[in-house]
């Protein structure tokens, strides 16, 4: 990266917490987005220096836009939208969908993430294969990381503005959900 670094952003999506960053060479018109360290695009010599720059982020191929407005003389103000909507909306709305753990198992630091308008499970970035039952007092969807028995329970709270409620079982020990 060059000191054209105008831009870094963190991005928590199912398959991982990504990092963007957004270089904007004001003089020569340089644009540059990188994820993970990764360069995904470039545009030199770009007379036009607002604008908008649209691209993909994780496995899901999550549509990101950089938003570049002038503020005020040769000042530039950078804001990132996920999916159409500001970061701290689209991260305010995705504390509602998703639930979040993070836990060390067998030495190794897992991120496991439960999508659950799909009940889709993803650890590491990767989606795991589930199996789902319907219990006495609401769900279990059960997988396995390694040797370890894992199961989100999704049970009623009894109150309507709380919903339901998620807990995830490893080899029977509940783990902490965790806020992004």
């Amino acid at each position: 990266m060059s000191n054209d670094l105008v831009g870094v952003w963190e991005v928590a999506l199912s398959d991982g917490v990504h990092r963007i960053e957004f270089e904007h060479g004001t003089t020569t018109g340089k644009r540059v987005i990188c994820i993970d360290g990764k360069e995904i695009l470039r545009r030199d010599w770009m007379f036009k220096l607002v604008g908008k720059e649209t691209f993909y982020v994780g496995n899901s191929d999550t549509k990101a836009t950089i938003n570049i407005d002038a503020v005020s003389g040769f000042a530039y103000e950078y804001t990132l939208e996920i999916n159409g909507k500001s970061l701290k909306k689209y991260m305010e709305n995705r504390s509602k969908v998703t639930s979040t753990w993070l836990l060390n198992l067998d030495g190794s630091d897992c991120r496991i993430v439960l999508e659950k308008d799909t009940m889709d499970i993803w650890c590491n970035g990767q989606k795991m294969e589930t199996a789902g039952e319907f219990v006495e007092d609401g769900t279990e969807t059960h997988f396995l990381l390694g040797d370890h028995d894992c199961c989100i329970k999704a049970v009623s709270s009894g109150k309507r503005r709380d919903g339901i409620i998620h807990t995830l079982l490893v080899d029977g020990n509940e783990v902490g959900e965790c806020t992004e």
